[in-house]
């Protein structure tokens, strides 16, 4: 192969591997407040102090999280709770978001990136029971069930349809999984905001 050919192959080979790796970059979880909007693009600020630009997706949808209550929760109920293992090997409740009807994520129970070592239960609720302590949940899902304590400063939310026009300076923002482009900003496929529970 000549000096020509073999830097040409070298390139593609160098193209090639960069164009997989940006294919295999990891979605980003993104928790920030807004510092500014220009049309779909945001200017964010990380809980960590790191700035990024955010462009919600043109097919994006946008939900504003909202108070609910325990007494929201009904057998049937399908949650996302963000919660911490206790020793008895129950999840003692941080954030419990109700999902409205006919919503239904991926079920599942695995680690979550609120606080070390919390967890994330999407699930259904069987049954619910009242204690001395609070509340405890029994939820299924797909490959078992889980039983979740919720006490009294549990925040517990609901999310309600919004747009890209309610996004506003000073707001906060969850972005699940957030895409990583090539100019260095990052698309949202979804967003969620609003001043309570956001960030759980």
């Amino acid at each position: 192969m000549t000096a020509f050919k073999t830097v040409i192959a070298s390139a593609f080979a160098l193209l090639l591997a960069a164009s997989m790796a940006a294919a295999q970059q990891p979605p980003v979880r993104i928790r920030a407040t807004i510092e500014s909007v220009d049309g779909q693009m945001l200017t964010v600020k990380g809980r960590d102090g790191a700035m990024m630009k955010v462009k919600v997706a043109d097919t994006a949808p946008v939900n504003e999280v909202v108070k609910a209550s325990l007494s929201d929760i009904k057998e049937g109920s399908y949650l996302a709770i963000t919660a911490m293992p206790q020793p008895d090997g129950s999840q003692k409740a941080i954030a419990i978001l109700i999902f409205p009807q006919g919503v239904h994520p991926p079920e599942g129970f695995n680690p979550w990136d609120y606080s070390p070592n919390s967890t994330m239960t999407n699930a259904t609720v069987a049954d619910e029971v009242t204690g001395v302590d609070g509340t405890t949940l029994n939820v299924k899902y797909k490959d078992g069930e889980k039983k979740i304590v919720v006490p009294p400063n549990a925040e517990i939310v609901t999310t309600q349809k919004a747009a890209v026009a309610a996004l506003k300076a000073g707001q906060r923002i969850f972005v699940f999984a957030a895409k990583s482009q090539p100019d260095g900003t990052l698309e949202a496929p979804a967003v969620a905001f609003g001043d309570y529970g956001v960030w759980r």
